[in-house]
């Protein structure tokens, strides 16, 4: 009897563990997952002092000749192969979400969301957030991809002004990317990765530490 039992707790065990998604499947990955990380820098830094989030880059997982890349909004908007990706994350700590209804992905749905993604192709990143197709930062692709092409929203908005935007470093960002600060959009729509990571649209696949 005890046998048993110990055998129950180590199965429940396993499947626990996989279910949080230490175990990391690359043949489990989809078409449209969502990829985030921690990534480095000057931007990074920022992201993290105005959202109060670990989060900092997002880009989506397509297949192209059977090997995986991230679309993703850098400098400029371009695919990534995915082992790439991955090694610029901190410590290649990455968490992989999906789309509840991730069946509008069939091959129609594939191929209407890759002819979207190729008028962003080249864009330049925008490091003012703005909502405008001009430039494009990460999560402003992943969220415009999704509504064009399947018309879901995956997140609300924050707006300038609900950011903390009260550190030194902040403002010396906000000063160098605007000018001075009373030239900062307030009422500006923004979309950083925490709320993006946050949302009731998405479930988590794994989390890789």
């Amino acid at each position: 009897m005890r046998n048993k039992i110990l055998f129950l707790i180590f199965i429940l065990i396993f499947f626990f563990y996989s279910a949080t998604n230490k175990v990391f499947n690359i043949k489990l990955l989809k078409y449209g997952d969502i990829i985030f990380q921690e990534t480095f820098g000057e931007q990074s830094k920022a992201l993290k002092l105005v959202t109060h989030s670990k989060y900092t880059h997002v880009g989506i997982i397509v297949y192209l000749k059977n090997k995986i890349y991230v679309l993703e909004a850098i400098e400029p908007v371009k695919i990534t192969p995915l082992d790439e990706f991955i090694s610029r994350g901190k410590n290649k700590h990455f968490v992989i979400k999906r789309l509840y209804n991730n069946k509008l992905f069939t091959e129609e749905g594939k191929n209407k969301f890759w002819k979207n993604a190729q008028k962003y192709m080249g864009f330049p990143y925008d490091y003012t957030f703005e909502w405008d197709d001009k430039r494009i930062y990460c999560t402003e692709l992943v969220w415009k991809l999704y509504k064009q092409t399947f018309n879901i929203q995956i997140c609300g908005f924050k707006k300038y002004k609900n950011f903390d935007l009260s550190s030194s470093f902040i403002k010396k960002i906000l000063i160098k990317r605007f000018g001075n600060l009373k030239k900062i959009p307030m009422e500006e729509k923004v979309i950083p990765p925490s709320i993006m990571f946050n949302s009731n649209k998405l479930k988590t696949i794994f989390i890789i530490n």
